[in-house]
């Protein structure tokens, strides 16, 4: 099994080239999905962010008020600190299970926002960065979520730095162009991983 870490800052392009890793036949490992998944009402984890931030990180419906939540911890590193202390083990675990699940010969690609952050290189034989500069990271968050920009600078400031991110891989993915060119990029990295595998 080769495991590879895929990350990249918010509005890198990150999901669009495990998309196409999945369709050349790459196993992806979501910890945004696992993340959620982890939080879902009924859970510890739900219950245990409830506690530490309080009910007004709540839905009506009871289900976490991400946006919400996001705006007390991107602006103040001790609780977002706190925040990933309860999130963080809880994706590891469900991420080592599905990783065992894995059938030997896989390339299993895990889909990770924070593992610069989070200085988890190691725990991956290759790790894929996928780049394109600050600016176009803001625009494409705006167009697409509908984020205001001052918020996805939070978020990017929140972030490891692009030269840390940079530093760290082992492959670096230029997002900066066509769809078309991405698609290309990433067959060359499929045929690159399957080799290695």
């Amino acid at each position: 099994m080769l495991r590879v870490g895929l990350t990249g800052g918010i509005g890198s392009g990150k999901s669009a080239v495990a998309r196409r890793l999945a369709e050349h036949g790459a196993v992806v490992v979501d910890a945004d999905q696992i993340a959620r998944e982890v939080v879902e009402p009924g859970t510890p984890g739900l219950a245990e962010v409830v506690a530490e931030f309080g009910e007004e990180v709540l839905t009506p419906e009871g289900r976490l008020d991400r946006p919400r939540l996001g705006e007390i911890v991107f602006s103040d590193s001790a609780r977002l600190a706190r925040l990933n202390a309860i999130v963080h083990p809880r994706v590891a675990a469900r991420t080592e299970e599905l990783m065992a699940a894995a059938p030997v010969d896989a390339v299993v690609v895990y889909d990770v926002p924070l593992l610069v952050e989070n200085d988890l290189g190691a725990l991956y034989d290759v790790v894929v960065v996928v780049d394109l500069p600050e600016e176009e990271q803001v625009a494409r968050v705006v167009a697409n979520r509908g984020m205001p920009a001052d918020q996805v600078r939070a978020r990017i400031k929140a972030q490891a730095t692009r030269e840390r991110r940079r530093a760290a891989a082992d492959v670096v993915i230029d997002n900066s162009g066509t769809p078309a060119d991405l698609d290309r990029r990433v067959a060359e990295l499929w045929a690159d991983l399957s080799a290695r595998a």
